[in-house]
């Protein structure tokens, strides 16, 4: 490519002569961010396609700005424009000379390089451009082998992570300008909270699918990108119309137990295509299997696992459903905020619970090597038989892990019962959400 060509898609996605749109900020990670580049390493950010990755990056880049970096020291770089041809480091090195030619800066750049996967090999280049001190990198991707073993191994763990998710419903109320200051806020705005949950759990929470009108339109859209691009084009899918198949039996199972071998006759594949494909789901985000909590790694393996989307909204538009389980949803939704609480605490981790009479109870979260607390999440507990079920399986399971208290999520019960010296304390789904 000749550099004028570079130059004029570079203008496109920088701040040199124009201000790019940022977006609504999304100040956790804007300021978790922040506190990384203090580290002086590569800041390595990844997360599904569509979660906000890009107007993040956008987002720090003007607040560096706004701090005194001149705009001609930031050089952002989208890798999945069409317009770059051949993408190889040959062409990352040209358009970093180009950048230093035409803009000439005279202090420590920030060079930002968004969808890096995209490029083959990018870590040797990545990694020298850090050493030399020659610009602070950050850098963004769709495949959760960004933060593998192997990547760690080719930066010298000379990176720092973070995960971005699809919003929060703290972030869906900000994105909604629904802002709580205080406890009173939440207590006095009940009804307009739960109205915004139906919403995130009908539609979930990309961030364009919140701020739009044509919802179903985007999200079939990113589900169309999600398998086009980041699954039968980076995997090289031979097998499409089983990868789709296995792929819509997960949206429509959501929340439940599943096993690789059962669904090898249901789909006339392999358990081990089946796990393979499972794995690809898992790497770029869209879908996470849990696994059952045992003390002994063999069990753990062994049973079945516990399959979760990355969105609700995707899993009502994607999953074949014959009535309405908001339930599932709602165990869903769960997941997902314990999941983000993983991806800012290393030491944390995330299991159900079952034993051999089959009581279940949906979440155990452990630190280190203690456990922190046991979830049982049921969206209508107005039957009595159905309490009555939760309760007996989180009291088995407090029981036998030593555990003096139980927590069951539900649409809006709250309070506490103590039952055999245990306390079982119920909390609303839509209070717990805004915490």
């Amino acid at each position: 490519m000749q550099k004028e060509e570079i130059l004029k898609i570079l203008d496109d996605w920088n701040f040199w002569k124009k201000d790019l749109e940022t977006g609504v900020k999304r100040n956790f990670y804007l300021e978790k961010l922040k506190k990384l580049l203090l580290n002086e390493q590569i800041i390595v950010i990844t997360g599904a396609r569509r979660s906000g990755k890009s107007f993040i990056m956008r987002q720090l880049a003007k607040d560096l700005m706004e701090n005194g970096v001149n705009k001609n020291q930031i050089l952002m770089i989208n890798f999945e424009d069409p317009r770059f041809s051949e993408l190889n480091t040959a062409l990352l090195q040209k358009i970093y000379e180009t950048y230093l030619e035409f803009l000439s800066p005279k202090e420590k750049q920030y060079i930002f390089l968004d969808e890096i996967q995209e490029i083959e090999k990018w870590e040797k280049w990545v990694l020298t451009t850090q050493e030399l001190k020659k610009a602070q990198i950050i850098l963004s991707g769709s495949n959760a082998k960004l933060l593998s073993r192997e990547l760690s191994t080719l930066l010298s763990g000379r990176h720092l992570d973070l995960i971005v998710f699809p919003l929060s419903f703290k972030e869906f109320l900000e994105f909604r300008n629904f802002k709580i200051q205080d406890q009173l806020d939440i207590i006095s705005n009940k009804i307009k909270i739960n109205n915004f949950l139906k919403d995130y759990f009908e539609n979930g929470s990309f961030p364009k699918v919140v701020l739009k009108e044509n919802k179903k339109e985007i999200l079939l859209a990113y589900f169309n990108d999600l398998l086009e691009k980041d699954l039968i084009k980076r995997y090289k899918i031979r097998k499409e119309e089983k990868l789709k198949e296995v792929l819509k039996f997960y949206f429509s199972n959501n929340s439940s137990l599943i096993t690789f071998n059962s669904l090898e006759k249901s789909f006339e594949i392999s358990a081990d295509t089946i796990e393979k494909f499972s794995g690809y789901f898992e790497n770029i985000y869209l879908l996470f299997f849990l696994k059952r909590f045992s003390f002994k790694v063999k069990e753990q393996e062994k049973s079945p696992r516990k399959v979760y989307g990355l969105d609700t909204g995707l899993i009502n538009v994607i999953g074949f459903k014959f009535s309405q389980n908001l339930g599932r949803i709602a165990e869903n939704i769960v997941f997902l905020k314990f999941l983000r609480e993983k991806s800012q605490n290393s030491n944390l981790e995330i299991f159900y619970w079952k034993d051999e009479q089959h009581r279940e109870v949906d979440f155990l979260i452990k630190e280190k090597n203690a456990i922190k607390g046991i979830y049982q999440v049921c969206w209508d507990l107005t039957e009595q038989k159905t309490k009555d079920r939760e309760i007996k399986s989180l009291l088995k399971a407090m029981e036998e892990l030593n555990l003096k208290q139980g927590v069951v999520i539900n649409e809006d019960f709250e309070g506490e019962e103590e039952i055999k010296n245990k306390k079982i304390k119920f909390l609303s789904l839509w209070k717990w959400m805004t915490e």
